[in-house]
């Protein structure tokens, strides 16, 4: 489910994100660096976003809390 509201910029914390072809959910912003999961659940490896300006945000927190996907 993607969202045409949302798009690229500097997503929030716990935001579902695509890095090119990759989605992903944001973990952390750590010193200005958006670090991302795979949204598997469960935990799983951490990486830095190469260009947090290029992330587009699919859904919100708040959109994936009421999705019950979160």
């Amino acid at each position: 489910m993607t969202s045409s509201k949302h798009g690229h910029g500097i997503p929030k914390v716990g935001d579902e994100v695509l890095e090119g072809s990759t989605r992903a959910v944001v973990t952390d912003i750590r010193g200005g660096v958006v670090w991302l999961r795979r949204p598997c659940g469960g935990g799983g490896a951490e990486w830095p976003a190469a260009d947090s300006r290029a992330l587009t945000v699919q859904r919100t927190r708040a959109e994936l809390i009421e999705a019950g996907d979160l």
